[in-house]
């Protein structure tokens, strides 16, 4: 790899009134912490809200099984996929923080009117079960199916536009100039993740325990109630925030240097990198490119193609930024194009997260929910299994994992984020592997032996996908962050949110296309009766399972080509060892 470094600026941060950031004053964990506090609160309430919504819509709204997973599985999705809306206002206009205060207020409302439908009965059909006699309950339409999908997206616009920047603004508050503090960036995502796990812990024990006992229109109260003392967390950490100020539009730039590279797609690259386009204009006052960040990126060779915008075909003068771009300018936009494969690896795993969230709660609902005389546990509850594992397996890996690898790989991180993804999508396979077994037996028991299999049973399926969560989830917001650049940090951590997003639709698309392709005469498909005991769940897992090992593969062959641009390295090892610089998943698996 050629690189070529074209000077270097510090970033700017300032506080809530504009003016720059004191060291001693602003940042660190002591911001941090409000941030910390916003996402816990913020996701107990969406948890609670997301991992029994499939109960509410099935038994309350009379939609069929399959309709009642996809409108899970299609707001889950869209909160994510809304991730990206959050970041690009945050980049290019509103800013991390006054992002969030905005669209806390949208969620806030969101549950708010769900819990007023939940509680009025003239805005839900008539009861009625749907287990016994679902094909004559009335299905919720017209005004009723309005309210419940306005409040869901009302829901999804905010959490959505929350999520990438509760990520950027945590992380801006450690700065990569100071060595201690960027070295504590990696430690910062890990108890990041704590808190997520809290909250998950919080909303599918305490919540979905209300909800369950006291009706859904408690639970979603609780549900606003929570998500009004994540806001007022945010609020109480306004004097101390570093905020990254936003610099327009961040797709300008892009769309720039494809332009100027199809518009010059016959010049000839020059031999030397010196020739390229170093600043943003020709003349005697020439400034480097500050637009898109505060960082001058390092030349690399690939996408070679895309060097063509940076080729001055006017000697002397001054040509369009349509025309001309800058070396920095370009190989921003080939950072973007090279994380794409990564992103695309990571769908399939949150497919199966998806199943988790919706077939796996209703799988546990025909099971023995006893645990002793007088409580059963609900079913949606069984997604807390891994989040209490993991409140303690997460302080042991930041304690004890990190420190032991740090001395063997040398990496700050312990090991690099790719190759924490990489663990994490290979051990996800043996999650839907244990479901399939699980629901094999399950369906053989109660069909030829009229047993009720124990809820626990299912149990390892989530204990398995917990630990993948661990190391894909963080390793991949990691990794995001770490190549996002000046002006691009949320919009980027948005992108480990959309992988969320394709996951869950295309969970919605694989359930409808299986029921397309294994319908018969005599059956309508695998997953198209409101039974279990009926339809073929476990051929379906073994199908996510294939899929997810597949999957893995292709990450192993993506992951070994992928390098990092040097100048992203923040410390050392990166600029001299092509090894540390290219972090693939070759150290792991010996490729």
């Amino acid at each position: 790899m050629s690189h070529f470094m074209y000077g270097s600026m510090e970033e700017v941060s300032v506080d809530w009134r504009g003016k720059p950031c004191k060291a001693n004053k602003h940042g660190g964990m002591s911001a941090a912490i409000f941030v910390l506090g916003l996402q816990a609160f913020e996701m107990m309430a969406v948890a609670a809200v997301g991992n029994s919504l499939i109960t509410y819509v099935f038994n309350d709204m009379h939609f069929p099984l399959s309709k009642s997973a996809n409108v899970v599985t299609n707001f889950i999705g869209t909160v994510f996929l809304l991730s990206l809306v959050g970041g690009f206002l945050s980049d290019s206009y509103l800013g991390s923080f006054w992002t969030m205060l905005v669209f806390g207020f949208v969620e806030l409302f969101g549950f708010i009117l769900l819990c007023i439908q939940a509680h009025v009965p003239q805005l839900r059909p008539p009861h009625c079960d749907m287990v016994s006699n679902g094909d004559h309950c009335e299905e919720a339409k017209g005004y009723k199916a309005i309210i419940l999908f306005i409040a869901l997206y009302l829901v999804a616009l905010g959490s959505g536009c929350l999520k990438p920047n509760i990520i950027s603004l945590g992380a801006d508050q450690f700065t990569r100039e100071n060595t201690k503090q960027s070295k504590r960036l990696s430690t910062y995502f890990n108890i990041a993740y704590f808190a997520f796990c809290m909250g998950e812990l919080i909303a599918l024990t305490l919540l979905v325990w209300v909800q369950t006992h006291s009706g859904m229109d408690v639970g979603f109260g609780i549900s606003a109630a929570v998500m009004g003392i994540g806001v007022i967390s945010l609020a109480s950490g306004t004097v101390l925030y570093r905020n990254k100020p936003p610099r327009g539009s961040i797709f300008t730039p892009i769309a720039q240097v494809l332009v100027a590279a199809i518009t010059k797609r016959k010049q000839i690259c020059p031999s030397s990198v010196e020739m390229l386009n170093v600043s943003r204009n020709n003349g005697p006052n020439q400034v480097f490119d500050t637009s898109f960040n505060t960082e001058n990126l390092l030349h690399t060779n690939k996408f070679k193609f895309l060097d063509k915008a940076c080729i001055r075909t006017q000697d002397g003068k001054n040509e369009s930024p349509w025309r001309l771009c800058t070396v920095s300018q370009v190989e921003q936009v080939k950072i973007i194009i090279s994380v794409v494969p990564i992103f695309a690896c990571t769908i399939i795993f949150n497919t199966i997260l998806a199943q988790l969230q919706t077939f796996s709660v209703q799988q546990g609902s025909t099971m023995n929910t006893k645990i002793i005389d007088g409580f059963e546990i609900p079913p949606a509850s069984l997604q807390s299994i891994p989040y209490i594992m993991l409140i303690f397996v997460v302080p042991l890996y930041e304690t004890v994992l990190v420190p032991t690898a740090q001395k063997i790989t040398g990496n700050d991180s312990g090991i690099t984020p790719l190759q924490r993804v990489g663990i994490g999508l290979f051990v996800a396979t043996f999650s839907m592997v244990s479901a399939a077994l699980v629901e094999k037996k399950r369906r053989v028991s109660a069909l030829h032996h009229d047993e009720t299999m124990s809820i626990f049973w299912i149990a390892p399926q989530f204990l398995i996908f917990g630990v993948s969560e661990m190391f894909t989830a963080v390793g991949l917001i990691e990794f995001f962050y770490k190549q996002s650049l000046e002006g691009m940090q949320s919009f980027l951590t948005a992108m480990t949110y959309c992988s969320y997003s394709f996951g869950f639709y295309l969970s919605s698309i694989l359930v409808s296309l299986v029921n397309q392709i294994t319908r018969s005469k005599s059956h309508g498909g695998w997953l198209s009766d409101n039974d279990l005991n009926k339809d073929r769940l476990d051929l379906f897992y073994w199908m996510l399972a294939a899929l997810s090992l597949i999957n893995f593969f292709n990450y192993v062959f993506c992951s070994k080509f992928f390098s990092y641009n040097p100048s992203l390295s923040n410390g050392g090892p990166c600029h001299d060892d092509p090894k540390a610089r290219q972090g693939s998943l070759e150290e792991v698996y010996d490729i």
